[in-house]
């Protein structure tokens, strides 16, 4: 993804959303160019271009600055969205809170109802990082993605490059399939005191 040659069959939209400080830009340039880049936050958006595979829609990928004088605008970026990713500081606890509130908050809107959504937890190579299985509790996943929207999450870093092309390359199979799955796809259940978690995986 994004270093191939190939021609992709159009470009679909996807949404990359987060708190400021989660590692948005970092990990989306180090995607696309292999390089581990200092930036600043984000004030306005970053838009970047992702190929695939042949048989698989290209991704233009909006990455939102996410202080909190920008969170309000995020809504306007809602509109022909075919995919959210939302990144989180899997090392920095004391804001899963607030992002889980961000998180909920967005899912609400109806324009982002069903969309396809792989959280990236980010900035695993941190000690002290959660894994993905409390990161899923302290987000509340099970709560904010019942129904009819596809989830995953993946666990990266954009420092190391760790997970980051399996995470987009989850978001181009959930756009493309059904949330019906097929006979090929994997259901993982994590149990999380006394619950369990699903999560839609494919092989």
């Amino acid at each position: 993804m994004g270093m191939n040659g190939s021609k992709s069959r159009g470009q679909v939209q996807v949404l990359m959303l987060g708190l400021d400080q989660s590692g948005k830009s970092t990990l989306l340039y180090k995607l696309k160019y292999n390089k581990s880049v200092v930036t600043v936050p984000t004030v306005g958006f970053n838009v970047e271009t992702l190929e695939t595979d042949r048989r698989s829609p290209g991704l233009t990928i909006w990455d939102v600055g996410g202080q909190r004088k920008m969170r309000p605008h995020w809504k306007h970026h809602y509109a022909d969205t075919a995919g959210l990713m939302f990144v989180v500081d899997s090392a920095d606890q004391g804001r899963l809170d607030e992002a889980r509130k961000e998180l909920h908050q967005m899912l609400k809107f109806e324009s982002l109802r069903g969309v396809p959504l792989v959280i990236l937890s980010n900035k695993q190579d941190l000690h002290g990082a959660l894994s993905s299985e409390a990161v899923c509790q302290r987000l509340d996943l099970r709560q904010a993605c019942e129904g009819d929207r596809p989830w995953f999450i993946q666990p990266c870093s954009g420092i190391t490059g760790m997970g980051l092309e399996e995470g987009f390359r989850r978001m181009v199979y959930l756009i493309k399939t059904p949330l019906r799955p097929t006979q090929e796809d994997i259901q993982v259940k994590m149990k999380l005191k006394g619950f369990r978690i699903t999560a839609l995986l494919c092989g």
